[in-house]
C-alpha cells in the first residue's frame, strides 16, 4: 500500500488516517502553513506547528488545534510524524511521514533562501518528496534578499524626495512581516489591519517584529508621506489608495521577475521578493532529498516535471487543488 494518495479531499495517508492540507473538511488536517489555499474551515482537528497555530485562530476562528515543535516525532495509527522548517513563512513546515522504513515528505510551500525571520528551509533524505513548483521555469531565479531591500530602500528614496507616499503591495502572512523587519529604521511603517492582525498574534506567540502603525480611516495622510505604507494584494486598486494625492506603488512577488507583469498590474514599481524556491531552489531542494521519486503540484509542473526526469529523477505531475495564494483577509477593506 502506498504511503499517500491524492483523493478528491486532498493528500491522504491511508495508514495513518489523516489528511495533509486538504481542501474539503476531514476528521484529521495536518497542516504545513496558514496560507488560505492550504487549509480550510471545517476540520475536526488540525495539527500544525506552534507558530502557525495563531494564524489560524486568527483567520479561522475557535478550532480544535493540536501543535508540534520541529523535529519532535509522533505516531499516528502507526505512523511516525514530524514537522520539519519548510522557510516559506514563520510556521511553515515540511510533514515527514515513515512507516516500516518508508520515508515520504510533503514539503507544501518552502523556500530555500534563509529570510532571516521563517525557521530555515531544512532537507530531508526520503524516498518520494512531493514539491510545489509555483516558480518551476529557469526564468526564475532570484537575486539575494539583501540586495532586493537595497532596490527598495532606493525606490523609498525617490519617492520622498518627489513628495511621494510609498506604498508596498504584500501578502499579510509572510511577506509583509520580511518587509517589516528588513525596512526597520527606514522610516515609520504602516499597515493594513488585516496585517496588524496576524503581527500581534505572532508577537502574543513569542516571534519580535519592529514597531507598526495600523492605518484607519482617521490615519492622517500628511504623515504617510514620509513612512512606507504595507497593504495586501486586494487593497491595491482601492478606494482609499486612489484617494491619496501623490502615492508610488510597489509590488513585492516572485511574478515582478517578468517586468510585463508590473505593466499588467499597473504598478509603479516591482520587486521580485518571493517566499518561494525559484529554479535553483527548486532543483537544490529536490536533489537533496535524494527522492527515488518526485511528486510535482502546482505551478509549472508539466514543465518542471518533464526536466527532472531528463536530468535522471523519476518525477510525475499530480493535479491538486493548490493554487497561487488568495489569502482570505485579503478581501478585508481599511478599518
Amino acid at each position: 500500500m502506498a504511503l499517500i494518495e491524492f483523493t478528491s479531499k486532498g493528500i491522504y495517508c491511508r495508514i495513518g488516517n489523516f489528511y495533509i492540507d486538504p481542501w474539503q473538511p476531514v476528521d484529521l488536517a495536518v497542516t504545513t502553513h496558514g496560507h488560505s489555499d492550504h487549509v480550510k474551515w471545517g476540520n475536526k482537528v488540525y495539527l500544525c506547528h506552534e507558530l502557525t497555530k495563531p494564524v489560524l485562530i486568527q483567520r479561522l476562528g475557535d478550532l480544535n488545534i493540536e501543535t508540534l515543535p520541529y523535529h519532535k516525532e509522533i505516531n499516528i495509527n502507526g505512523v511516525k510524524l514530524s514537522l520539519i522548517p519548510a522557510g516559506h513563512v514563520i510556521g511553515s513546515a515540511q510533514i515527514r511521514i515513515e512507516y516500516k522504513g518508508e520515508i515520504c515528505v510533503i514539503s507544501g510551500d518552502y523556500k530555500v533562501e534563509d529570510d532571516g525571520i521563517s525557521t530555515p528551509f531544512e532537507p530531508v533524505k526520503c524516498h518520494t518528496f512531493i514539491s510545489e513548483s509555483t516558480f518551476g521555469l529557469p526564468i526564475y531565479k532570484w537575486q539575494k534578499q539583501d540586495f532586493i531591500f537595497s532596490q527598495i530602500k532606493d525606490w523609498i528614496s525617490i519617492n520622498r524626495d518627489q513628495k511621494k507616499t510609498t506604498i508596498l503591495i504584500a501578502y499579510s502572512l509572510g511577506k509583509a512581516q520580511r518587509l517589516i523587519k528588513g525596512l526597520n529604521g527606514y522610516g515609520q511603517i504602516y499597515v493594513h489591519s488585516s496585517i496588524d492582525n496576524l503581527n500581534e498574534a505572532f508577537i502574543t506567540s513569542g516571534v519580535p517584529l519592529p514597531p507598526t502603525i495600523r492605518i484607519s480611516s482617521e490615519t492622517n495622510k500628511e504623515l504617510l508621506q514620509n513612512g512606507i505604507v504595507i497593504v495586501p494584494p486586494a487593497m491595491a486598486e482601492g478606494r482609499w489608495i486612489k484617494n491619496l494625492i501623490n502615492a508610488a506603488t510597489g509590488i513585492c512577488s516572485g511574478w515582478m521577475q517578468v517586468r510585463a507583469s508590473r505593466r499588467w498590474h499597473n504598478a509603479d514599481a516591482g520587486f521580485a521578493l518571493s517566499d518561494h524556491a525559484d529554479w535553483p531552489g527548486l532543483l537544490s531542494a529536490i536533489k537533496a532529498t535524494q527522492a527515488e521519486k518526485v511528486l510535482v503540484t502546482h505551478g509549472y509542473t508539466a514543465t518542471f516535471s518533464k526536466y527532472l526526469n531528463e536530468i535522471g529523477i523519476t518525477a510525475e505531475e499530480v493535479k491538486t487543488q493548490f493554487g497561487d495564494l488568495d489569502e482570505n483577509e485579503d478581501k478585508i477593506h481599511i478599518k
